[in-house]
Parts: structure tokens; sequence; C-alpha cells
């Protein structure tokens, strides 16, 4: 077996009510003036109200303070003012509440308000890989959603441009603390239920067939991952009230995380980030528009993976068909499924025109931190038919 690391949060609080456990966690992190990062959604839905009643129980008005300012995507800007306002708060504590956008930005205040390092680090010369140095503010993360696993990842995206995004990676973003409640998630809108669901099952896809780390741990939490979100994103999407179906999205969505934090996602990925850029086009439904594609390019080298990924996705399959058999079964069924949760699934419907294609090929083949791990080597001419196909 080859040698592998892996890296993950240190605690994950997965229960139906667990918001209930926050001050009692913060408590123990020895937080006394948490600031909430958060967006405009999150207040006007009312989910920052039911997580303030429960810090209340510990903490009063003054020593609270919220930064509802993130938006999808979040820009330097937007980043750096919750770190300039985590800093006039004296905050020794920060909670990252909402979806990837917040979670991602919480984890970079946390690292960037940390006033006692010595050396203190500027957004700029933290992008890259193991840039971070010094410590961080106690963190804790607690998804809305079930998609990103941006509270099990070691990584932050941040927008630096009109059409450029740069990472931070680094084991000092993963928090203390995740919590998976599901009670936080029921009002989430079907189609977004349904975009985020594909984008975690893209996560643990993508890890299971990573080229360079993919390891015996990454598959085990893949397969778990696919069964779970397999199983229950239907119901998720079109019974938002489920709570039993909300609650295994969510850990679903934490374990395809772990996946991919550390046998990372390769093309799907690459080829989406430029229409989230492009067109502001939500993440996980730009997985979702160039899936199909990318499974049909990689399945001459990963028909195999797909095959043994099979079973998680088909309840009840036959698996004593040939790999290339299963392989297809398993392509079909994900085509399939993103039809039934009614996602767009042409980018024509999105506003994309057929002379974009190229600059999207163009931008995707930038990606090569994620192009790496692609088990089929993508060259430009590739990036550019498979935007042909899902035009």
């Amino acid at each position: 077996m080859q040698g592998f690391e892996f890296n993950t949060t240190k605690r994950i609080l997965c229960e139906i009510g667990a918001i209930k456990l926050l001050a009692q966690q913060c408590q123990s992190l020895n937080i006394g003036r948490p600031v909430i990062i958060t967006d405009a959604g999150i207040v006007a839905c009312g989910l920052l109200a039911t997580l303030l009643n429960n810090l209340h129980n510990l903490f009063t008005d003054d020593a609270i303070a919220v930064f509802d300012k993130v938006e999808a995507d979040p820009s330097e800007d937007i980043v750096q003012n919750a770190v300039d306002f985590a800093k006039a708060h004296n905050a020794d504590g920060i909670i990252g509440f909402g979806g990837g956008s917040s979670m991602d930005t919480a984890k970079i205040v946390a690292i960037l308000s940390q006033q006692q390092n010595l050396t203190p680090q500027t957004l700029q010369n933290i992008y890259g890989v193991d840039q971070v140095a010094g410590t961080r503010l106690p963190l804790i993360l607690i998804p809305t959603t079930a998609g990103t696993g941006s509270e099990v990842t070691q990584i932050a995206i941040v927008t630096t441009g009109e059409t450029t995004k740069a990472g931070i990676v680094s084991k000092q973003l993963l928090p203390d603390i995740a919590l998976l409640d599901a009670e936080l998630t029921t009002g989430l809108p079907a189609h977004v239920t349904a975009a985020t669901g594909i984008d975690a099952m893209v996560h643990a896809i993508e890890a299971y067939t990573s080229k360079i780390k993919k390891n015996v741990y990454s598959d085990m939490l893949a397969k778990e991952a696919l069964r779970l979100l397999s199983q229950n994103i239907e119901t998720a999407t079109f019974n938002g009230h489920d709570l039993n179906a909300r609650q295994n999205m969510l850990l679903g969505a934490c374990l395809a995380g772990q996946a991919f934090a550390n046998a990372p996602v390769a093309a799907v990925h690459a080829l989406a980030y430029p229409l989230g850029g492009h067109f502001h086009i939500p993440h996980g439904l730009s997985n979702a528009l160039v899936l199909p594609h990318v499974l049909k390019f990689n399945e001459e080298i990963a028909f195999k993976a797909y095959a043994e990924l099979t079973p998680f996705v088909i309840k009840g399959v036959e698996q004593e068909q040939t790999p290339h058999a299963l392989s297809q079964l398993f392509i079909e069924h994900l085509e399939s499924l993103i039809t039934r949760l009614k996602i767009p699934n042409k980018l024509h419907m999105l506003g994309v025109k057929e002379k974009h294609l190229p600059k999207l090929a163009k931008d995707a083949m930038l990606q090569t931190r994620l192009l790496i791990n692609n088990p089929k080597e993508m060259t430009y001419v590739d990036a550019l038919a498979i935007y042909k196909r899902a035009f």
C-alpha cells in the first residue's frame, strides 16, 4: 500500500439540534468575544437569530459581533473588511456560519485577525500552499448547505480580479470544531439543495479517481459519502423538511470534503471555475454542467474506478456486470439524476454563448493545480470539446 498523509478537522459534531451546543463549544475553546462571519441571506431567512439565541446563554450582546457582508465568491476587499471588523472587535474567536464563501472567509479572518503573531501576515502573502505562518484564533465552522465541505478542508478561495481566483492552502485553515445540524438547512431552496448536493458528489468522485494522492482512507470516505448523498439528495431537494435526509446530506458532504481535502479534485472543477469567474454561475451548478462530459472523457482510464463506485450510487445494482458496463451505468445514472433534480444541463441556458467557449477552455487550462490530479491528461482541445458538448 502506498503511504499517505491525512488531515482533517479536530472535532465534528454531527447531530440534529447540535446548534444548542454552540455556547458550550465556544466555552471549551475559551472564546469570550466571538465574531460571526456570515451573509445577508442567512440574516434574512432568520438563521442568524437561531444562532444568536444559542449564544446568548453565555455571552452578552456587546461580546458578540456579526459581519454579514460576505458575498458568493468573496473578493479580496470583502475578506479584508471582515479581518478589519474582527480586529476592531478585539475578537478572540471566529464562527463561520453559512455556505462555502462564509466559511472560507471565516478561515482567513481567523488567521489574519490573530494579533499575537510576531510577524503579522497580509492576505496577499498567504496565497499558495503552506504560506501561512504563526497561529490563528479559535475557529468554529457551521455549514448551512450540504455541498462544499469547507468545514473539513484546508483550503480557502478568494476572488482576486474580475474573473480570477486564488487559493490559500494550509492546515491552519482546518477549524477546531465543525458543527453539522440539519435544522439549519431546512430553509434551503430546492435548486440550491440540488446543486450543492451534486457539488459534494463531485468531490467524492474526483477524490476517488485523483491521480496523485488517492489513498485507502479517502477512498473509504468517498464511497460512504456517495452512498449517503445518492440515497438522500432527491428527498432533500423535493421534501426539504425531512431532517433525516438533510442530516445525511450534511454528513455526506462532510465525508466528501474530508476525502477531497486529502485526495484533491481534478478536471470537473478545473472546467467549472471559469464558468463561475466569467458568468457567475454558482459553483455547484457549474460542476453539474460539465460533470457527465468529463466523466465520459475520463472513462477509458477511470472505468474501473467508476465501476467500483456504481453500487454506492445505484442501490441494488447487479455487480456481476463487466467494469465497462458498470461504468456506463454510473455515468448514465448521474446524467439522469441531474435531469431529475431539474438542474439546468446546458451552458446556453445560463447565458453562455458559443463564442465564449475558447476563452473558457483557455482559462480551464490555467488550473494546473487541479488538472494534474485528473486520471487522464487533458489538453486545450479536449477542454474545448467538453465545453462544446456541454453547450
